[in-house]
């Protein structure tokens, strides 16, 4: 019993060791694993802001290079426009330098066929011709001058609108492209983030599994030991009891021999008490008997007294037999109920191992199913708060997308209203500023050289409003 005790204590240590050790192995594992999933994150969330940094300087190049563009645009326009109206001035003047000597030559001749004027008064009038042309002249010039300045200040304020405008377009593209990099990298930071939970999920599962089978691979030994100790205790016992009988049995035939010669014993004082008995009554009565019958008394005296004493012998005889005979019954009686009694205190011991065995296997299992619950439960809550998080992070991302397009949309529409009334201010109306434009922009993003103004019919006409001149 001091063995099997000492052995469970000694199988309990050993059980609870690896246990300990299979645990601590179970917290290095989970560590390792948040650590390495941890590592992921960071890498992905280091990879986000160095994309989102790439993409804010592509942009600032882009705005740069386009700032640029427009104003290359804005000055070749601007040079090309200039350039049309001096040619346009040059005809101008060529042609009126053409209709001021053909109005001088007709005027001449119209004069010269007036004879009865006198000639003083024919060069008066043709002076007075000549600068009235001249100041008209100058007046249609000087209006022309007028035409052409509003009319480069007026290209120049819708080629700078429309730029604007696109320089607008341009900004909510690169906004959106900006928010959408955002929303897809929030897309695949959320992503990672359920793959990290069901990578726990599955290792926590895995850890649970492994303690529980190893717990129940424990118990099973102990059981087991157990069973085998008790059957083993049993066997003992029913040796020893096989053993303890068949010594009673061997030891039997000395006890009743002993018996017998304490009754054989007994048999012969009897006898002596009977015979020294016999003696004095025989001397009573040989006292009292005549000589002649003596011979006779004494005869039957001893006839008498071999009767007794062989009635006596037969007594005795009958009752060692009868001892023999209760001695072996009550031996073989008590053996069987000994036999039977231990039969049955075995049986009860072992039912009441097997009770308490299944017991415990029974409160074993229920504890492995309430930390399975258990282990389900905080899986599920922290699905639900990471759930949650996710949620939340996509309804601010989503409120801060509207309030950036929102508040970019009305930078946008502050800028082009300040930039209309500066144009009021500065007598253009809105109509005029949204017409189509008669001059070649050059794209935006196309070579400058593809917005030359084409200069077929340069003449007058084409640099100021029809019935100007």
């Amino acid at each position: 019993m001091h063995e099997q005790m000492s052995g469970y204590k000694r199988m309990r240590r050993e059980h609870q060791a690896h246990l300990v050790k299979l645990e601590e192995k179970c917290k290095v594992d989970m560590e390792a694993h948040k650590t390495a999933l941890d590592k992921e994150y960071d890498t992905l969330l280091h990879n986000f802001t160095r994309d989102l940094d790439r993409l804010e300087t592509k942009h600032q190049q882009d705005v740069e290079r386009r700032a640029k563009q427009t104003s290359a645009a804005e000055k070749k326009l601007h040079k090309e426009i200039t350039l049309k109206q001096e040619n346009d001035r040059k005809v101008y003047d060529l042609n009126r330098k053409k209709e001021y000597k053909a109005n001088k030559e007709r005027w001449k001749r119209e004069l010269s066929m007036d004879e009865s004027t006198p000639k003083r008064q024919r060069d008066l009038t043709l002076q007075s011709q000549k600068d009235n042309l001249k100041q008209h002249e100058a007046q249609e010039e000087q209006r022309m001058l007028q035409a052409q300045k509003q009319y480069i200040e007026l290209e120049m304020r819708k080629f700078k609108r429309k730029r604007m405008i696109m320089q607008h377009e341009h900004e909510d593209q690169q906004l959106r492209d900006e928010l959408g990099k955002k929303e897809q990298q929030l897309q695949q930071a959320h992503a990672m983030l359920l793959k990290h939970h069901e990578k726990t999920q599955e290792l926590e599962y895995r850890q649970q599994k492994s303690v529980h089978q190893l717990r129940e691979e424990q118990i099973n030994k102990q059981h087991d030991t157990e069973l085998h100790n008790q059957k083993d205790y049993m066997d003992r016992i029913k040796k020893e009891l096989v053993r303890k009988h068949a010594v009673e049995l061997r030891q039997q035939p000395k006890s009743l021999k002993q018996k017998e010669l304490q009754i054989r014993k007994q048999f012969r004082e009897t006898c002596k008490t009977q015979t020294k008995q016999y003696k004095r009554y025989k001397a009573q009565v040989l006292q009292t008997t005549p000589k002649e019958q003596q011979k006779e008394v004494i005869k039957q005296l001893k006839e008498e007294k071999h009767r007794k004493l062989t009635l006596l012998g037969e007594q005795y005889e009958q009752s060692i037999a009868d001892m023999f005979q209760s001695q072996s019954y009550k031996l073989d009686e008590s053996q069987v109920i000994e036999c039977q009694r231990t039969h049955e205190q075995l049986e009860y011991e072992l039912e009441m191992l097997t009770a308490y065995q299944n017991k415990n296997k029974k409160q074993a299992q229920e504890q492995r199913d309430r930390e399975r619950r258990e282990l389900e439960n905080r899986v599920s809550v922290r699905r639900g708060l990471l759930e949650n998080k996710m949620d939340a992070e996509l309804q601010q991302f989503n409120q801060e997308r509207a309030e950036r397009l929102r508040m970019k949309h009305e930078k946008h529409t502050k800028e082009l209203e300040a930039f209309d009334n500066e144009s009021i201010a500065l007598g253009f109306s809105t109509l005029s500023l949204i017409e189509v434009s008669r001059e070649a922009y050059a794209d935006e993003e196309g070579s400058l050289s593809g917005s030359m103004i084409s200069l077929a019919h340069s003449n007058s006409s084409t640099s100021f409003p029809a019935g100007s001149l």
